[in-house]
């Protein structure tokens, strides 16, 4: 209960600041400390003196800090920004994040303004500089970054900032608008084990594919072809049905990837405080994981039907570019987990590849028809 009153008070508390915040922020430049000065300066010896010349001096100087604030204001007005990140973004390799502002005013345009990406109110990486965005108006550009290690990343949101016109101030506002952005794991080089089964051709498989003669019709499943999709049929019933067909060399494949770490490094990978051994042993996992993800990928792209276990994660059997995707993003958000979890057994009957990192040792790993210890 008194958790629960804590939470709503914070909340609450932070709630009323996002509202009473001030919308904008200001920080000098170095000219903008020297104007400053010089007016303060210029004011006192104005008032201690009496003279006018020192008087239409100050005037002039805080007139224009004061058309300073306005312009700026003006600049910042009416813009929105949207961010729009590659559709694959991979562990350790660099990529570039498309910013797209529009100026929304109908007469006026921006000039001199700087966005840049905020996980919380800390900068992501390089600001993205537009000169001028017209009215009505939108212009894009694109920054570079790289995410260190696979996993779900938040951008909090984006600040939108400007020196025009003079460059005395940086007038800054921060936006909340919250992206995601899944990294997946690093690509590496694999080769495919040898397969068990017989060669292309030697047999006829009890697995329905394209290819062989046709054996008949079935509800429409995630990954068939739309060429196999019998229209007429599906018109009558009114679900989509597919053709079947006994296909002669149709393999099927089950990717295994240990994911155990031991307590202390999982509690130290949160905590951030990694010593070598355990950066060892992460890194080791972390290899297992890109190794299983760049092998879906291979025997997919080789047309085999791929199924990924691991402990507490489970991607069904499936084909196509969209199971790829589904494995993928499966292996991407893959977390650390115990010893103590369990481990989905490998079918006995169809190819399996299990992927275990060589410096971390558990138990319950199930029995492969391969093992690769990288």
């Amino acid at each position: 209960m008194v958790e629960h009153a804590g939470s709503r008070l914070g909340s609450r508390a932070l709630s009323a600041w996002r509202r009473f915040r001030p919308p904008r922020r200001l920080s000098f430049t170095r000219e903008g400390r020297i104007i400053v000065l010089l007016a303060v300066g210029v004011g006192f010896a104005a008032v201690n003196t009496g003279n006018n010349l020192l008087y239409l001096l100050l005037g002039w100087l805080l007139s224009f800090i004061i058309a300073s604030g306005i312009l700026s204001e003006m600049t910042l007005k009416r813009l929105t920004v949207e961010r729009r990140p590659p559709p694959r973004v991979f562990a350790g390799e660099p990529f570039l994040m498309e910013v797209v502002i529009k100026n929304e005013k109908l007469a006026r345009a921006s000039f001199s303004i700087e966005v840049e990406d905020l996980v919380g109110k800390t900068p992501l990486d390089k600001r993205c500089y537009f000169l001028k965005i017209p009215a009505c108006k939108s212009q894009r550009t694109s920054y570079r970054h790289t995410f260190a290690r696979r996993g779900l990343y938040t951008l909090t949101g984006y600040r939108v900032a400007t020196k025009f016109p003079f460059a005395l101030f940086r007038k800054s506002r921060d936006v909340d608008a919250p992206l995601d952005v899944v990294v997946y794991p690093a690509p590496v080089h694999v080769r495919i084990p040898a397969s068990r089964t017989q060669a292309r051709g030697e047999a006829m498989s009890h697995r329905t594919g394209r290819r062989g003669e046709f054996i008949g019709l079935r509800e429409h499943r995630s990954g068939d072809d739309r060429r196999d999709v019998h229209w007429r049929s599906s018109a009558r019933t009114g679900r989509l049905v597919v053709r079947e067909y006994q296909d002669e060399y149709a393999h099927e494949v089950v990717i295994g990837v240990d994911n155990a770490l031991p307590d202390a490094a999982r509690d130290a990978v949160t905590d951030g405080a990694l010593t070598p051994a355990i950066e060892l042993a992460v890194a080791a996992v972390e290899r297992a994981i890109s190794v299983a993800a760049s092998l879906a990928t291979a025997y997919l792209e080789r047309g085999w039907t791929v199924e990924l276990c691991a402990r507490g994660s489970h991607v069904p059997a499936g084909v196509g570019r969209i199971h790829e995707a589904r494995i993928a993003r499966a292996l991407a958000l893959l977390p650390y987990v115990s010893d103590a979890v369990a481990f989905a057994e490998l079918p006995a009957r169809v190819e399996s590849v299990l992927v275990i990192p060589r410096t971390v040792t558990a138990a319950g790993r199930p029995s492969a028809s391969t093992v690769m210890d990288v």
